[in-house]
């Protein structure tokens, strides 16, 4: 095809509609960004030097909290470049690796969440037995499986991305998605490959939280008898259970926009549903546990509220 050419840079076109309120979209961004930041370092900090917080479901909200910082730093930085730049351009090599943070990021915040149900599973069910199943090296096992799996299969999806011919440099987001630059390939049959491998990515993951919902209907079941197991699973359980809906919603509205969705829609309408997950559920999720969480709730307070002598 004469429209082959060997592409180095990619325009991101997604800002075009909203130039006229830049200034406010950066300011609302940055804030957006640093409360972020700060929510998250705080509950990491605390979780890292409070001994008495070193227990299993703890140190899983500091891993989540961790990822919150890496997809964050994947999309944040970038779009405020942008919000102040008059041209949107990122080189190829940038496009991949912002891709793999930011698809990396929502794979490890629901394998995470898949980890969190397996540990409020077992602290509820099973009491007896949590030290023994939920050991420091089964934890150390099951933290490394929420992130290197997730890098695995998504750079896989990135390598064979990486090998397509492109025909466009144009990506109509505000960020690099696989899954569009898939779509500017050549020649659709070298794309076959990825579809089969996106398709399995998408299932790995749907299992990932069909357990997770198994997981809590089996709580839910098993608590509803008991008092002192109710109080435990509303507790602990229930900022799980609402950081789960918040980043399936937000995910899943991402992924049906990328998949299904139509040109016509409102360009405007697709960057708020494209961004959904990489602001609301890191802004959020950490306010949830360390509110809801009574053991890091007072740990915070006391910190904040100390008094020189």
């Amino acid at each position: 095809m004469d429209n082959v050419s060997l592409i180095t840079t990619f325009f991101l076109s997604g800002l075009h509609e909203t130039m006229n309120y830049r200034l406010a979209l950066f300011s609302l961004t940055l804030l957006c960004y640093c409360l972020t930041l700060l929510i998250n370092v705080t509950a990491i900090v605390t979780i890292i030097i409070d001994k008495n917080l070193h227990e299993p479901m703890y140190i899983l909200l500091c891993s989540f909290c961790m990822n919150a910082l890496y997809g964050t730093t994947g999309f944040y930085p970038k779009f405020l470049w942008d919000l102040l730049s008059p041209v949107h351009v990122i080189s190829y090599s940038g496009c991949l690796v912002q891709a793999l943070v930011i698809y990396t990021f929502a794979c490890v915040d629901l394998s995470i969440l898949s980890v969190m149900a397996y540990d409020r599973y077992v602290a509820i069910c099973r009491p007896l037995e949590y030290h023994s199943v939920m050991s420091k090296q089964r934890l150390t096992k099951l933290v490394c499986y929420s992130w290197m799996t997730p890098f695995c299969i998504i750079g896989t999806n990135i390598f064979l991305t990486s090998r397509l011919k492109l025909c466009s440099p144009y990506i109509a987001r505000l960020f690099c998605v696989n899954w569009i630059i898939v779509k500017l390939a050549c020649f659709p049959a070298e794309t076959i490959v990825n579809n089969i491998v996106a398709y399995v990515t998408i299932i790995i993951y749907v299992f990932h939280g069909i357990f997770i919902v198994w997981s809590y209907m089996y709580l839910i079941k098993t608590c509803v008898n008991s008092v002192e197991k109710r109080a435990k699973f509303m507790q602990t359980c229930v900022p799980h259970l609402t950081s789960l809906l918040t980043f399936l919603v937000t995910i899943l509205l991402d992924i049906m926009l990328i998949r299904y969705g139509s040109k016509d829609l409102p360009q405007a309408f697709q960057n708020y549903t494209a961004i959904e997950f990489l602001v609301i559920p890191p802004l959020v999720n950490p306010l949830i546990y360390c509110f809801k969480l009574s053991k890091i709730r007072r740990r915070i307070f006391c910190v904040v509220t100390i008094k020189p002598t």
